[in-house]
């Protein structure tokens, strides 16, 4: 489609390490459009985190390589860049928020000069514009006396401080995509719900992209137009967030919805976990990989990958119970067939 601007291609990439090659990222194609927030969903370790790093190449190489597939930004292969070429891109058309503030902040440099960094080798700003261009960043992102804020450290600032920081850095360079690893993980409710505000609001008045990567359904449900639901490497099932809530088809999806607590929980009611492990990705199995923790499992599953059923324009799902041959269920209700 001729709205976007980052399209992926069957990415496979891998880690090679003592006990061998950990398949991390396995045949994942998306597209992220010019304006929209995609949500990016599932457990640790299903590969959301290295799929968003492989955007800017951030996955030290080695022991990390691409096995295949293409990464296209405004038509521009990524994976061939050179790091001299990447270091244009990053930034400045493609910011992140990486997931721990509390670590990914410099603790020997102030945050003007860290928020400043991202002009470094690129363009001929005078320092009196670094600076100028810092402190709107810090107002926009909602910090409060950013004069002084722009002379501190990372440790005098709070906890919600420090992931505006953070957006601040991201924001800097006017990028066409954000991509917000979990960026509310170590916060309260309360400042949770500001930051993401604050990243509702930066996209609608600048129409950023944004690429959300979080576990918490209810964030996905609050933030995103589209999402995408990964385990195992692979993307289980895509669609709009109203389809992938109340047309859900994947077996996976639809044990994450039905093992987080609502506001119609009761007290008594008990909520259903996933039974099992997450699959070995050193020897990654030939079938699903949601196979073996999956209650409407069938021998095809263990034995093929399944194929992706297109469901409607957006919402696609890869699992076997979606071909015409398979027995029909609410993958949401359990066995119950539909009437």
């Amino acid at each position: 489609m001729d709205n976007n601007i980052l399209e992926i291609k069957n990415l496979q990439f891998s880690f090679r390490t003592y006990g061998g090659v950990v398949k991390s990222v396995r045949d994942v194609s998306f597209n992220v459009r010019k304006g929209e927030i995609l949500g990016i969903v599932g457990e640790s370790g299903c590969g959301k985190s290295v799929t968003s790093q492989c955007i800017l190449r951030l996955n030290p190489e080695p022991p990390g390589f691409f096995e295949g597939g293409s990464i296209k930004y405004r038509g521009e292969e990524i994976i061939t860049k050179t790091d001299k070429e990447m270091r244009k891109i990053r930034g400045t058309e493609i910011g992140f928020i990486f997931q721990d503030p509390m670590t990914s902040l410099n603790p020997t440099m102030t945050v003007g000069k860290q928020i400043e960094e991202v002009f470094v080798g690129k363009g001929n700003m005078t320092r009196k514009q670094k600076k100028e261009r810092a402190l709107e960043i810090l107002r926009l992102v909602g910090i409060n006396e950013p004069e002084r804020r722009y002379h501190q450290y990372p440790h005098e600032l709070s906890g919600g401080m420090k992931q505006r920081v953070m957006i601040a850095i991201a924001l800097v360079g006017n990028p066409s995509i954000i991509i917000a690893d979990e960026p509310t993980t170590s916060l309260d409710v309360t400042i949770e719900a500001q930051i993401l505000d604050l990243l509702m609001e930066l996209r609608d008045k600048f129409q950023t992209s944004i690429i959300l990567i979080t576990h918490d359904l209810g964030v996905i449900a609050k933030m995103c137009d589209r999402v995408l639901v990964m385990y195992g490497g692979k993307i289980a099932e895509k669609g709009t967030v109203d389809e992938i809530f109340y047309e859900t088809a994947h077996p996976y999806t639809a044990g994450l919805i039905k093992s987080i607590a609502t506001l119609d929980t009761s007290k008594e009611q008990k909520l259903v976990p996933i039974d099992g492990t997450p699959p070995d990705l050193f020897a990654p199995p030939k079938g699903c990989p949601f196979a073996a923790r999956c209650e409407f499992a069938m021998p095809i599953c263990s034995e093929e990958q399944p194929e992706d059923h297109r469901l409607s324009e957006e919402h696609i799902c890869a699992c076997w119970l979606q071909h015409e041959y398979a027995p029909k269920v609410s993958v949401m209700k359990g066995m119950e067939v539909q009437k």
